[in-house]
């Protein structure tokens, strides 16, 4: 109802508003008639204003240019005045130039006779000085000869024992520096050795971990009775699957433990020379007391293509007796004669206290050893027990594979009759599934107990680990100082006795004094005969110059009275001239002045008319305006107007479409016509419409709540299943992945150890080059590398302690740049000398150095091209580095655009001209 009132009402405003707009074009169409007759009435009027104005401007240039001219004349008669005046002046110049100059050529003639009289004589003179001045400097380069000779042989005495002072106290300093280090190192030893004796034994912790995992097989085995008796319950259903299951992943289990054991013992099998350990065979419970016997031993071959092997011994009749009431080891192992000899020499005892009762009565070459690996050797070695070595590991998996063996025969067995029985048990499946879930409970507790026990056991072994590699390090470092204290100790010996030797300064000094006396004097002599020399030299060469230059000027002044004479005669032919011009200018400015008041009578008429013709074209252009005015507010009017119907229809176009859509949803949502729409309410005529705000947010809640019951999950139960499924198989990657870690850690441990040893070697071969590169290149001086921040070399810095020749020894960073550069160079050289390459690129390594050092570097490039077959190629602007090198390749440009690649052998190009 309200769409269609809408609709009513905007019909009735736009028929009003299109009735005015008629109105409204009619008066435009009035005022535009009336704007065309003004129009017609205006281009008439400003021709005739137009043509006055032209008439006014062109008689206004030509009095302009009357009075131009007019100036222009005046302006050159000033100018002719001026110059008459500036010539007559020029001649007086001239006139005056002329008389000095008669004066200047008569002084050149009297100082010429008074320089040539000067003259005469001097050449005698000069040359006798010249004599005295030879015998003088003969007589100081002889005294200065013998100071300097004197002078460098005092230099040299000092500077040798200056550098053996110095090289007694930097030794000094250096042996002072290892001992305190030494002591460090030895105090952390000591302190080590306490904390390795204060951990936790290991074994407790492997005792613990063995109760675990034998507490979770016996969990495991009641777990799979359990997993029995439900598929024994749900047989009559699935032919005993579930069991049939259990029965397979005990044999998978045993398997998978099986590869893996044998992939361990196999570890070593595809060498070229296999270990005797592989040949063994070792009663249970002996492996550890074989590993600790033998040792690292285990691992030589004895396959006599090997560079260490074992050959095989026959037992000798000769051979002494093992103590009474000892059984020896060979009575336990089997697998090959080889160790035959050496097993029969190794005796088993109860325990500790028992062996080392008997330790004192072995003979030579014989050992005793415990089943838990404590070790008496007849020199007196001695090792207590300790976790399991590596050897007696492998010894045990390679028995414990033998038992999987065995294990997986009776699985095999147990899998096969499951297969074959079928049994039903309907009535007990509720009762077995309670069962087995109480054992998984249970088996997941001991689980959790073994977890943590190997989490502790990891800890001991890693903290025992720790200590053991710092403790190998320190014994390193110890080795390492005592090398460095001797080398000291060794330079300061030989130091002080070079200086013992060497002659004292004082004995130089009387003939130093007398000879600085004799060349004083000497010196002094040539001064002043030189002196005199120089004098007789330079008064004859300025009298010679000053005749030369009289000369010249006589020449000059007569050339310049000359030029004088003829220019008086231009200048008086110009002052002529002018004045002539002068006279023809008088009569001018009067014919001008007559034009000019005609001009001005022309001007007057022609502005009146001008005015006359403005006057009237103002009116009109009044007029047209009044017309444009009203014309504008019409227009304005109209289109206003305009608006308000197209507002109008707008709005009639909005109640329409809004009318539209009312029926369309109602048709859409109540699928009934539009005036039957009220009978779905429920109300009657007379009743109120309820109100739009509660219906709207009640509407609204209902479908939130219709929204919230969300779908139905069709598929929970099969996800469920497979969640179960994809956590057994994590839980069961996870224990290979803690397996894993710990092989990782074992193979990590043993990198570990050989990277050190390594490095220390390459550190060693690396520093031997640096200190000879060092002194070769500063042609002097001293230089090392050290390992700081760390005892550990695979963790410390790097620190380059240098002392060019002169200086105290300080770190890189303090040195000059050039001093830097040769340093760091040197080290660079060092590393690649260690381990040279065929072909060495340079590129503008020669930057920061001065000449004197690119010489320096220069010749440690020839000196490694002889010893080295390596190929050096050298980027380099620097032209000394150019000459050193054999051959040369440049780039150059011949034309604009075009690059050209050059070549130069240098050593062809010197034989070539040797031969020339």
């Amino acid at each position: 109802i309200q769409a269609k009132s809408a609709e009513s009402e905007g019909q009735s405003v736009l028929s009003q508003v299109t009735n005015e707009v008629a109105e409204r074009a009619q008066l435009q169409m009035e005022a535009a008639r009336l704007q065309g007759i003004a129009q017609k009435a205006l281009p008439p009027l400003r021709e005739a204003e137009m043509a006055a104005a032209a008439t006014l401007q062109r008689l206004t240039i030509a009095r302009d240019q009357l009075d131009t001219e007019a100036s222009r004349l005046r302006a050159r008669k000033a100018e002719y005045e001026q110059r008459i005046a500036q010539l007559a002046e020029d001649i007086g110049r001239e006139d005056r130039m002329v008389l000095e100059n008669a004066d200047i050529l008569s002084r050149l003639a009297e100082e010429e006779q008074t320089l040539k009289a000067q003259e005469e004589g001097a050449a005698a003179r000069e040359a006798s000085v010249a004599a005295e001045v030879d015998q003088a400097k003969t007589r100081s380069e002889g005294s200065e000869s013998e100071l300097a000779k004197l002078t460098a042989e005092r230099a040299e005495a000092q500077a040798l024992r200056t550098q053996l002072q110095r090289r007694i106290s930097e030794a000094g300093d250096r042996r002072d520096r290892l001992e305190g280090q030494k002591r460090n190192v030895e105090t952390e030893l000591v302190s080590l050795n306490e904390k390795i004796g204060a951990l936790a034994d290991p074994a407790e912790k492997q005792a613990a971990v063995a109760a675990s995992e034998n507490a979770i097989v016996e969990a495991e085995k009641s777990v799979l009775d359990a997993e029995s008796k439900v598929a024994l319950a749900r047989a009559a259903e699935s032919d005993l699957r579930p069991e049939l299951s259990a029965a397979r992943d005990a044999l998978n289990v045993l398997e998978a433990e099986a590869r893996t054991i044998a992939k361990l013992v196999n570890a070593g099998g595809g060498d070229l020379f296999p270990a005797v350990i592989e040949e063994l065979k070792v009663d249970k419970g002996f492996e550890t007391a074989l590993g600790a016997a033998l040792g690292d031993d285990l691992d030589v071959s004895t396959d006599a293509g090997a560079g260490v092997h074992f050959a095989g011994a026959e037992i000798s009749s000769a051979d002494p007796a093992l103590p009474e009431g000892v059984v020896a080891l060979s009575d336990h192992v089997r697998g090959s004669n080889a160790l035959g000899r050496r097993l029969a020499q190794i005796g088993l005892v109860d325990d500790e206290a028992h062996g080392a009762k008997l330790s004192a009565a072995l003979a030579p070459g014989q050992r005793l050893v415990t089943r838990d690996g404590a070790l008496w050797r007849w020199d007196g070695y001695r090792a207590a027990a300790d976790a399991p070595t590596a050897a007696a590991q492998r010894l045990a998996q390679k028995n414990r594979l033998t038992e999987l063996d065995a294990e997986i025969v009776v699985a095999t067995k147990a899998k096969t009759s499951c297969e074959d029985r079928v049994a039903t048990a309907e009535e007990a499946t509720k009762s077995a599934v309670s069962t087995e879930a109480n054992a998984r409970n249970i088996l997941k507790e001991k689980q959790n107990i073994a977890r943590t026990a190997r989490e502790e056991l990891a800890a001991a072994e890693r903290s025992s680990g720790e200590l053991a590699r710092r403790r190998d390090v320190l014994n390193e470092s110890i080795s390492r100082i005592a090398n460095d204290l001797d080398e000291a100790i060794g330079i300061v010996n030989e130091a002080e006795a070079a200086l013992i030797s060497e002659p004292k300064v004082t004995s130089f000094d009387a003939r130093l004094e007398s000879l600085q006396a004799t060349v004083a004097k000497d010196r002094a002599e040539l001064a002043e005969v030189r002196a005199e020399h120089q004098g007789l030299a330079r008064e004859g060469e300025a009298r010679r110059q000053r005749l030369s230059s009289i000369q010249a000027e006589r020449a000059s002044w007569n050339t310049r009275r000359t030029n004088a004479q003829r220019q008086i005669q231009i200048l008086q032919d110009r002052r002529t001239e002018t004045e002539r011009l002068l006279e023809e200018l008088a009569d001018s400015p009067g014919e001008l002045e007559s034009k000019h008041r005609a001009l001005v009578a022309e001007i007057e008429v022609a502005e009146a008319s001008r005015q006359e013709a403005a006057d009237q074209l103002a009116k009109a252009e009044s007029v047209a305006a009044e017309a444009d005015k009203a014309a504008t507010t019409t227009i304005q009017d109209l289109s206003t107007s305009r608006e308000g119907r197209a507002r109008a229809e707008e709005r009639l176009a909005a109640a329409t479409e809004r009318r539209t859509d009312v029926e369309n949803r109602i048709a859409e949502t109540l699928n009934c016509q539009p005036h039957k729409a009220f009978e779905h309410t429920g109300l009657s005529a007379d009743d109120a419409l309820p109100e739009v705000d509660p219906t709207e947010k009640r509407l609204e809640r209902l479908k939130i709540e219709r929204e919230r019951l969300g779908a139905v999950n069709l598929r929970a139960e099969e996800e469920q299943t497979e969640l179960a499924e994809r956590f057994g198989l994590i839980t069961q990657e996870r224990e290979d992945v803690v397996q894993a870690i710990a092989e990782l850690r074992s193979a990590i441990s043993s990198l570990n150890k050989e990277g050190r040893e390594r490095l220390l070697v390459a550190f060693e071969d690396v520093q031997g080059h640096f200190k000879k590169l060092f002194t070769h290149l500063f042609g002097g001086g001293t230089a090392e590398l050290q390992l700081v921040e760390s005892d550990d070399p695979l963790e410390a810095g790097l620190e380059i302690v240098a002392r060019p020749p002169g200086k105290k020894p300080q770190t890189m960073t303090l040195l000059s740049g050039g001093e830097q550069a040769l340093t760091a160079m040197a080290l660079i050289f060092a590393v690649f000398l260690t381990n040279p390459a065929p072909i060495c690129v340079l590129d503008e390594v020669d930057a920061p150095l001065d000449d004197h050092n690119v010489e320096r570097f220069c010749d440690l490039m020839d000196q490694m091209s002889k010893e080295t077959d390596t190929r050096f190629v050298i980027i380099t602007h620097n032209p000394i580095t150019m000459a050193r090198v054999d051959r040369l390749f440049g780039v150059t440009m011949k034309e604009q655009g075009v690059s050209q690649l050059v070549s130069v052998d240098l050593q062809q190009a010197e034989d070539l001209r040797e031969a020339s």
